[in-house]
């Protein structure tokens, strides 16, 4: 599991993605998302926008990431 730093409130899942480098593009999020490869804390997820907090897990197959706040 890889440990993603977050610096906002929440981060989209489609950003996070891209973030943790899951993918490369926004069109690679929508396909992967629609495909129902995601997990979010042991649920599948459908929503691109579905807002991410720190000590969300997020599971594709992939990897497997944990949302973190960034310390300051």
């Amino acid at each position: 599991m890889v440990e993603v730093e977050i610096s906002d409130e929440y981060i989209v899942l489609s950003s996070f993605l891209k973030l943790a480098g899951a993918i490369d593009s926004g069109g690679d999020a929508k396909m992967m998302i629609a495909s129902g490869d995601i997990d979010v804390n042991g649920e599948p997820e459908s929503r691109r926008g579905r807002k991410l907090r720190p000590g969300d897990l997020v599971e594709t197959v992939r990897g497997t990431w944990r949302v973190v706040a960034q310390v300051s």
